[in-house]
This record gives structure tokens, sequence and C-alpha cells, in this order.
């Protein structure tokens, strides 16, 4: 079997795997907890089929040889839409996960928000911008998706270093994203990092890369195969450190009752060192008395 076959193939079961994935997705109804792992799915499975076509209308010049332009702008808008879309995604996911505990979900959706706006500065500061026109498209594309990879990466460190304090079972579906996401993006990592080291492994990481993104997708549908467990209410004793966390954050940000303290006035606090120093007095002149 040529490698050209094998990818084919590859391809094929990618598709079929995705739109498996699809199906189990609406059919559990998770569409209504998490939309926008929806609307990816759903991007995904109505812009693969296109991208199929216009890719295999360059060979046979179909379109008046317009395939390679429509592939192109389709294909990094798909990318554009998939980034920002995953970034919403992540917000779903931190905020299932924190369900809860409401005032940590408050405060650590704001941090969530200024990590994503610092991980966007940090990789745009790091482009080159060395292409102009059009060819600058996959720059901008490449930026967004570097900076949510991060974020997907810290996201799955940060559920399992704390699956134990926030009673988040390792079946649940939001750990399930979290993992499959975290997959993509370290295959994501590591492929551009080989590639740039050695160019000659670009054909054949490509069914390494491939096959951690049936992985991936496979674990998605594991997870919406088999049933969740349900998250019972999380009971914890008072002086536990999470519970102090959790009402800190939900104190953060309310301004409360304002009580108006008064300082006494200067008179007021000679009158009361002169009651002190005579009652002490009263107090000596009694122990002589006694004493006599």
């Amino acid at each position: 079997m040529s490698s050209q076959t094998a990818m084919t193939l590859m391809s094929v079961a990618e598709f079929g795997l995705w739109a498996s994935l699809g199906l189990l997705f609406w059919t559990r109804k998770l569409h209504h907890r998490f939309p926008a792992m929806g609307l990816y799915l759903a991007l995904r499975l109505a812009s693969m089929p296109a991208l199929v076509f216009l890719f295999y209308g360059q060979t046979q010049h179909w379109l008046n040889n317009h395939c390679f332009v429509l592939y192109f702008f389709l294909y990094w808008a798909v990318y554009i839409a998939s980034a920002a879309i995953l970034f919403f995604v992540c917000m779903e996911v931190f905020r299932s996960a924190l369900a809860a505990f409401s005032g940590l979900m408050k405060f650590g959706l704001v941090v969530f928000r200024w990590a994503a706006f610092a991980s966007l500065l940090v990789s745009f500061s790091t482009l080159s911008f060395s292409h102009h026109g059009i060819l600058l498209i996959p720059d901008i594309a490449f930026g967004l998706m570097r900076s949510v990879s991060i974020l997907q990466l810290c996201l799955l460190g940060f559920l399992c270093l704390s699956m134990n304090a926030l009673r988040l079972p390792a079946r649940d579906t939001a750990f399930g994203i979290a993992l499959g996401f975290g997959l993509m993006s370290a295959n994501d990592f590591v492929q551009s990092l080989l590639i740039s080291i050695h160019s000659s492994l670009t054909a054949p990481w490509q069914f390494v890369y491939e096959s951690l993104i049936l992985a991936a997708v496979g674990t998605w549908i594991t997870y919406c195969a088999l049933p969740e467990p349900v998250r019972k209410p999380v009971v914890m004793p008072a002086n536990s450190t999470i519970y102090r966390w959790n009402e800190i954050a939900s104190a953060l940000g309310h301004t409360g009752t304002q009580v108006a303290v008064q300082q006494p006035a200067s008179g007021f606090f000679l009158t009361d060192v002169e009651s002190v120093v005579e009652r002490v007095l009263a107090r000596n002149l009694k122990d002589r008395e006694s004493e006599s």
C-alpha cells in the first residue's frame, strides 16, 4: 500500500469518526451543555466535504482552475473560525468543571480571559510578518491557533492537578473534552518542532500526526458513548482550603455594607486616662490601709 493511499484511508476514517462523534453528541443532547463544542463539530462536519471537493478539484482543473483560490480562502476561514470557537469551548469546560464552586468559577473566568488576552499578545508579538498580502492570512491564523492551543494545554494541566479538590471524576465529559483538545494541541506543537528541526520528517510524521488526531476524536467518542457519572453535590468541611478560597473569591467584587468609623476626640481620650489613673491610685491607697 502506498503512502498516499494510506493517508487517503486515514482521512476517510477521520471523517467517519467526526460524523460518529457529531451523531453521538447531538443524540445525547450535549450541545445544550456545551453549545460552543456543538458549533465546532458542526463547522468541522460542514467544511470537510467542501474542502475535500475543492482539493480534489485542483487536480482535475474544475471551476476554471479556481479551486485552489477557493480552497485557500475556505481553509483559512475555517481555521480562524475554529480558533475563535475553541476559546469559548475552553470557557465552557472551565465553567463546567467549577460548577460546584460559584465563587471560584466567577473569579476564574476573569483570570481566564486575561490569560487568553496575554497569550494572544505573546503569540502575535512573536510573528515575523515576513509575508504580505493574502499570504499574511496563514501567519495570523497560526498565531490565533497557537494562543488557543496554549490555553488548552493549561486547562488540561489545571484539571489534572485539581480533580480531587474539585471532586471532578475522570469520566466527566468536560474532562474528556479537555483531554482530547490537549492531545491535539500537543500534537500540533510536536509536529511544528520536529518539522522545524528535521524537514525530512515531514512525510513520516504525517502518519503519526493523523493517528493522534484519530486517537483524540476516538477519545471524545468514548466519553460520549459511555454513561457519565452523576456529579453529586460537593460537601466539604468549613475549614477546608478550597472552601475558604471559594468564599474569598465570592467576596471579591462585592462592596458589602459600609460602616462609618469615627475617631474619638482628644478630650474624651484624656478623660479616660484620668479615670484610669484615679482608679489605680484608689486601689493603692486601699492596699496600704489594709496592710496597716
